[in-house]
């Protein structure tokens, strides 16, 4: 192989992996339902065998964790499962222990239990706005490993996302949603600067993943640009890391191109959005 031939082949196999191609809406709305199907089964499982699942869903404002939220639920069981979406907290929450009040929405027996946005706000929408001081991040980076480590060892199923989207992307859904009357309880103060502060949620977000990503809690990145390949991507990769029964005998199989478990070496392969 010449040199030539060479240095291509590396810039090639350096590229990200292309997305593919997008849905049509029957596709998408099949898809769905055969998932939803098995997240049923999923369901009916953790129910009959005392089970806690707990998924965390982050990523930048409009990078689609609502719509994934909406998706996983939609067919559960409403006594079984929460979906967890904390305002700002009260004047006397802020004087807690930083991971009290998301402690007491925590799975028990039987239930899942999804968070939209988590205890993760204080390693992005607090650090970048300057809602809380060095002092609280570092403290809070430190002790979130052991925060999950006990988590997971009381019996608790943890699965993390980042769902990555890219700036023209965010700019796009931003945008829409200041259009759409049915989108207005969506925007916030902090939609408002999203962009405006791009540069600075990227590097909270390559710090985040890079400190709290441990072999007890991981992170997984979603590439969420395409909303459709992101939401049954997601739901595929919960369906795949837990057996229930009735499960296809041939397994799930998540898009390795859109769920990607995190490495550090995803920082400079043009995966995540810069």
């Amino acid at each position: 192989m010449s040199a030539s031939e060479k240095k291509k082949k590396e810039k090639t196999s350096s590229e990200p992996p292309k997305l593919p191609q997008e849905l049509s809406h029957k596709a998408y709305k099949d898809e769905l339902y055969r998932l939803q199907v098995e997240l049923v089964k999923l369901q009916r499982d953790i129910i009959a065998e005392n089970r806690k699942l707990l998924v965390i869903l982050e990523g930048r404002d409009a990078a689609g964790k609502d719509g994934i939220a909406k998706r996983l639920v939609e067919h559960l069981s409403p006594r079984e499962t929460r979906v967890v979406a904390l305002g700002k907290p009260s004047d006397r929450q802020q004087t807690e222990w930083y991971f009290q009040r998301f402690t007491e929405h925590l799975p028990a027996a039987q239930e899942l239990v999804i968070f939209n946005r988590s205890w993760y706000n204080r390693a992005g929408v607090e650090r970048v706005m300057g809602f809380c001081c060095e002092e609280d991040y570092e403290r809070f980076m430190v002790s979130v490993g052991m925060y999950e480590d006990m988590l997971v060892g009381s019996g608790i199923q943890l699965v993390k996302y980042y769902l990555d989207i890219s700036r023209p992307e965010q700019k796009k859904r931003l945008q829409d949603r200041r259009e759409d009357p049915l989108k207005q309880w969506k925007i916030s103060p902090v939609d408002q600067v999203a962009l405006k502060h791009w540069n600075a949620y990227s590097r909270a977000r390559d710090e985040m993943l890079l400190r709290t990503h441990t072999q007890v809690a991981p992170w997984n990145v979603v590439r969420a640009d395409d909303k459709r390949h992101a939401r049954l991507n997601l739901i595929r990769d919960i369906l795949a890391r837990i057996d229930y029964r009735g499960k296809p005998s041939d397994g799930i199989h998540p898009d390795p191109r859109i769920v990607i478990p995190f490495e550090p070496a995803l920082l400079g392969a043009g995966i995540l959005a810069k």
